[in-house]
């Protein structure tokens, strides 16, 4: 290691290009850069163009979910669906994006982040236009499941290429950006959900997504260069992705159905306890494997674990205070869709100045403090949120609480996607994105488990009061205050190294 320093020192002059082609490994030094499965950071000059459509593709992902919670009530009435219907409208996409999310990272590795890209793209495109024009429920759930499908593959491949392509400080500005996209646009779609179920209708929700799609697919090939794929695709461990797909999928949807139905019953427990024998399953296929969907340096790395383990923590608090909030505002202010929406602008300012702010956070007290701080602001906006009054000026008594928790949330998600992504070598940049990922589909869909059962006594058929989104939000604050003495241990210790490239397990 010393020799090779010293060799980089005299070598300085080269600038750093050389600097990432020598650095930590001896065998690479006089290898070009295509043979670690990335172009070199001198490579892409434009790749600050390339993270807004990146972005642009994230975003529209994003607004996607968000904006169909307040497209459902039309839905239901358009297409003459239940319950049950509509909630496999919202469960379809959530189950096969979490569920293939690991799948999709590893197929990015193997085809190439760009091309994985691209393809999901045109996928996901292809699916919005399927579900824009649905007529009956059936097809409406399918067009969602390929939506989910889609974003799989999109979403990791995405994050992948952010992550390979900046390093250092650069690579913490830009993941700030992508941290802001992800959770100001979730409360970016409430608004253009309500807006376009208000104006031109619920299918609009989905027709949006193709003059998107098809610009981001016409202009990221002319700022993203071709790549060789990082890994051979030959060897995807295919009993892996099916065990790790199914006991998430049934993870997610225990928990949708815990949110809906309550812990104890049947459509709750069967589908928790087969996750738990998929478990079970995953890890003696992934024993027997060659090459492990999840490889042991990953699942061990503990930047990977803590990393994907606050990004579910700070997920489970946003999305908890959308659904409370949403749900407070239409129900029991008097809020329409679109009211609602405005509300929800400082929000998602909120989210985009934590994640900007985390940039500096990180620099300055690292991972762990990063982390911690974020929490902490959390954990006041969601105390102050529970002082919701049961009746009078609605907008002003939730916006001090729930912009705090968004400037709180968005340091975490940031610091979360930071932590895990810092040191991911090329080869397993899809996985570790994926595996994040993961992290943030999860806490969706337990943050709004959580949400529905600690505030029934306000969100129930007949419920009045606001006592159960008093309580609600009094547990948010808890579980933020957790989670930030929990970072202070489990997060790597440091700071990101503005001179190093991405070296995993080292």
């Amino acid at each position: 290691m010393d020799v090779v320093q010293k060799h980089q020192g005299r070598r300085e002059h080269h600038g750093r290009h050389e600097h990432y082609e020598h650095h930590e490994h001896h065998e690479h030094l006089h290898q070009p850069p295509e043979r670690h499965g990335h172009e070199p950071l001198t490579a892409l000059p434009r790749r600050w163009a390339a993270l807004t459509l990146l972005c642009l593709a994230q975003f529209m992902l994003v607004v996607d979910v968000t904006g169909m919670n307040l497209a459902l009530p039309s839905i239901a009435h358009d297409l003459g669906l239940g319950r049950a219907g509509l909630t496999w409208v919202a469960a379809a996409y959530t189950l096969c994006f979490g569920g293939l999310l690991l799948l999709g990272g590893r197929l990015a590795d193997g085809l190439g982040r760009r091309r994985a890209f691209l393809i999901g793209v045109a996928a996901f495109t292809a699916a919005s236009l399927l579900s824009g024009v649905a007529h009956s429920g059936g097809t409406l759930i399918a067009g969602r499941a390929a939506q989910g499908v889609a974003a799989a593959l999109l979403s990791p491949a995405a994050l992948s290429i952010i992550t390979t392509s900046f390093h250092g400080s650069e690579r913490t500005k830009a993941l700030g950006i992508w941290g802001a996209i992800a959770g100001g646009g979730a409360a970016v779609g409430v608004l253009v959900g309500g807006a376009l179920t208000s104006g031109p209708g619920w299918r609009w929700v989905f027709f949006v997504n193709l003059p998107v799609g098809v610009a981001v697919a016409a202009l990221l090939p002319r700022l993203v260069p071709a790549a060789p794929p990082a890994r051979a695709l030959r060897n995807v461990d295919v009993p892996g992705a099916l065990a790790a797909t199914a006991t998430l999928a049934l993870l997610v949807y225990g928990l949708i159905h815990a949110g809906s139905d309550g812990w104890g019953t049947t459509w709750t427990l069967l589908p928790l306890a087969g996750a738990a024998v998929g478990l079970v399953l995953l890890v003696a296929v992934e024993r027997r494997a060659d090459e492990p969907l999840l490889q042991p340096g990953l699942v061990l790395d503990r930047a990977v674990v803590a990393g994907t383990a606050v990004m579910f923590a700070s997920t489970v608090i946003l999305i908890t205070g959308f659904f409370l909030i949403s749900w407070y505002l239409q129900h029991r202010a008097g809020y329409s869709a679109v009211k609602t929406g405005l509300v929800y602008l400082p929000v998602a300012a909120g989210v985009g100045l934590g994640a900007h702010g985390a940039s500096h956070t990180i620099g300055h007290l690292g991972f762990r403090g990063g982390a911690a701080a974020g929490f902490v602001v959390a954990s006041a906006g969601a105390w102050l949120l529970t002082r919701l009054p049961a009746s009078g000026n609605a907008a002003l008594a939730v916006l001090p609480g729930f912009v705090l928790l968004s400037v709180g949330v968005g340091m975490a998600l940031v610091t979360a996607t930071t932590a895990a992504t810092h040191r991911a070598e090329p080869s397993t940049a899809g996985v570790v994105s994926a595996l994040v990922n993961t992290g943030h589909e999860l806490g969706s869909a337990l943050g709004v488990a959580v949400a529905s059962i600690l505030a029934a006594a306000s969100i129930g058929p007949s419920a009045t009061g606001v006592d159960g989104f008093r309580t609600a939000f009094a547990a948010t604050a808890v579980i933020a205050s957790v989670a930030g003495v929990a970072s202070l241990r489990a997060l790597p210790p440091g700071h990101p190294d503005p001179g190093a490239a991405p070296v995993l397990g080292h």
